[in-house]
């Protein structure tokens, strides 16, 4: 079995007609500001992601059985974030017409923006959950609208967003969410809401893409990304908020970002690999 088939999925559910996933790895940066190679995360990823058990004891399913497609690396473009957000969007709105639940691996968070365009064409109500440790609100940064920095602020231009897990942001995110009356669920209330998943289910619409920018996690489980920000989720935090989203909205498509694996250990692929097949578990349903 080829290595860049995630999870080895093997046939007949890893062909394209019949599976409902399809697993898109983009392996881009170029936005960056810290430490680089999140373009190296995708096939991290799906490298790791052969050793995973493929019965899941939760779900008490073999999840691959819904059909689950990888697509070859997209190639970059070296023109500049929005060359590559251009090419990422048409992929995806070709996806989405084959009626596709596209799981996205990055590469840097600018391409989360690209993959919203496509979706909010196809599904007009649509609102994004985002994880992460920054805001990325800002209007501009280094030099351009469409760096990791300023995803969000484009696609909260597109349709409402919740943050979750956000512990690090500037001045002038601050003070756009307070003209905008926007309050994410900062790290605190992550640590002190006991209904948290109540909440931000509540705080999205029927269809939902969510976006994971993987340093939202703390570091103790996740080192490998290019701007750590201390005092992040933990394992069953997240995964008790996909799974509740997933049980009450309709999940159109997800990403895993910002992974930059050789800031860390062999595990930190594993666990996204792992986080990928349980939110396929979580999103698509059995049939």
């Amino acid at each position: 079995m080829p290595r860049s088939i995630f999870a080895a999925v093997p046939p007949p559910y890893f062909d394209f007609d019949r599976a409902k996933v399809v697993i898109l790895p983009v392996p881009y940066d170029s936005t960056t500001e810290w430490r680089s190679g999140t373009r190296d995360g995708p096939q991290a990823i799906i490298d790791a992601s052969r050793y995973l058990e493929m019965y899941d004891l939760e779900l008490d399913r073999e999840t691959y059985k819904v059909g689950i497609h990888t697509l070859p690396e997209v190639e970059m473009l070296m023109s500049g974030p929005e060359s590559m957000i251009q090419r990422v969007y048409e992929i995806t709105r070709e996806l989405v017409h084959e009626r596709k639940l596209v799981v996205m691996l990055g590469g840097e968070h600018s391409l989360s923006f690209a993959t919203v365009r496509a979706l909010k064409e196809a599904f007009p109500q649509l609102s994004v959950l985002q994880f992460d440790a920054h805001a990325d609100l800002r209007d501009e940064y280094l030099g351009t609208k469409y760096g990791q920095a300023c995803v969000m602020r484009r696609v909260s231009e597109l349709c409402p967003i919740a943050q979750v897990g956000i512990r690090s942001l500037s001045r002038e995110e601050k003070q756009f969410l307070d003209g905008n009356s926007m309050t994410p669920f900062y790290m605190s209330t992550v640590a002190e809401d006991k209904d948290l998943a109540k909440h931000i289910v509540a705080s999205l619409s029927e269809d939902v893409y969510v976006t994971i920018d993987v340093d939202v996690f703390d570091p103790s489980i996740m080192p490998a990304v290019g701007t750590p920000e201390p005092g992040g989720m933990l394992w069953q935090q997240v995964l008790d908020i996909l799974k509740s989203v997933a049980h009450h909205n309709h999940i159109v498509g997800f990403d895993l970002m910002e992974f930059c694996p050789r800031e860390g250990p062999i595990s930190c692929a594993f666990t996204l690999a792992k986080l990928a097949y349980k939110f396929i578990g979580y999103a698509v349903p059995h049939g």
